[in-house]
């Protein structure tokens, strides 16, 4: 049986920073789940770059089913846990089902994958205090406030948590990623 791998994730959230990782860790022998508020058809987003304006541009992406609502998930079936950004974080860190599944990775020290907006999310459960992190830039007050050292490079691994900026840095992330998973949560065959 392949090691499980959980996405938690929702509506707004960014279609890259969700379908990469989950396409990705499939390709390695992974069985990975997305878990979001409930279960349904979640609609993700497009964020680009454009000339002229200040920050990203978003646009509607596809459209994906939730395997589990957060409700359901066991955290414990999972050997790690990978948090896309986008909007969704903003509005998911309330979200108590999902706290209780971040704080549960978190305090067995199993691998963390976060990008983007998703250290929202981690450092709602007071995770990131101590620990070096990249994050969209501009979230850096935000990552500070959090009581992490923030640091604007495409990944950044401190022990178990590997975070990147945003979906231009995806093949860092994840080649790093997997050099933990490898160690942490092999798959066998």
């Amino acid at each position: 049986m392949a090691p499980k791998i959980l996405i938690v994730t929702g509506d707004a959230a960014e279609s890259l920073e969700v379908l990469y990782p989950y396409q990705r860790l499939r390709e390695e022998g992974y069985d990975v789940h997305i878990a979001a508020p409930a279960r349904k058809t979640l609609r993700f987003v497009v964020h680009d770059f454009a000339p002229g304006f200040d920050t990203y541009t978003e646009k509607p992406g596809y459209t994906w089913p939730a395997d589990l609502a957060f409700s359901e998930v066991d955290p414990g079936d999972y050997v790690a846990l990978v948090v896309p950004g986008g909007r969704a974080p903003e509005y998911l860190r309330n979200d108590a089902e999902l706290r209780k599944i971040l704080k549960a990775f978190f305090d067995s020290d199993r691998p963390v994958a976060q990008i983007c907006h998703g250290p929202l999310m981690t450092a709602a459960v007071g995770a990131l205090a101590g620990r070096h992190v990249t994050a969209y830039p501009a979230l850096e007050i935000d990552m500070q406030a959090a009581g992490a050292v923030f640091e604007d490079h495409e990944v950044v691994v401190d022990g178990t948590l590997i975070s990147s900026r945003a979906w231009p840095d995806h093949s860092a992330w994840m080649r790093e990623f997997l050099k933990v998973l490898r160690t942490k949560a092999p798959v066998t065959t």
